[in-house]
């Protein structure tokens, strides 16, 4: 009589391949999870100092009228952002009172922004030669987050 074999194939995945690729995850997670963060925070900044660049326009138009004394963010069409502490239009300080046409739009990251740019000052000025310049104060923030175009104080 001929015995008969019974082929009895391997079916799912052993303790240690489910390990290994658990493993893999996690290696993978933990240098993606920081990276995004950190891109999450660039992107906020860079918002931020979009916004504020698109007030420029407004305010050169105010300051070739003559009405350097009367520029607030309501002046300039400012809608808000989520991103800039405060709300509504109190939340970016518009200061162009010299007289001479200089002056200054700040806008600080407020507790909506990320950990990591909650607290910086974006700052866009202009000199009374119509230079315009941006700065970022940092407050302890790391200065990878400080948009092109922009210096740090």
């Amino acid at each position: 009589m001929k015995a008969i074999r019974i082929n009895h194939a391997q079916k799912g995945f052993t303790l240690i391949e489910l390990m290994i690729v658990v493993a893999i995850i996690g290696i993978l997670a933990a240098i993606a999870i920081p990276q995004y963060q950190d891109y999450i925070a660039r992107s906020q900044m860079n918002r931020v100092y979009g916004e504020l660049s698109a007030l420029k326009t407004a305010a050169e138009e105010n300051l070739m009228r003559g009405n350097a004394t009367s520029l607030d963010a309501d002046a300039l069409g400012y809608t808000g952002s989520s991103l800039i502490a405060g709300t509504g239009n109190t939340d970016i300080t518009v200061d162009f009172t010299a007289g001479d046409g200089s002056g200054s739009i700040t806008g600080t990251l407020g507790q909506d922004a990320g950990t990591a740019v909650s607290g910086a000052d974006v700052v866009i000025s202009r000199t009374d030669a119509g230079v315009w310049s941006c700065s970022i104060t940092l407050n302890g923030m790391d200065p990878k987050f400080v948009p092109t175009g922009c210096g740090q104080s």
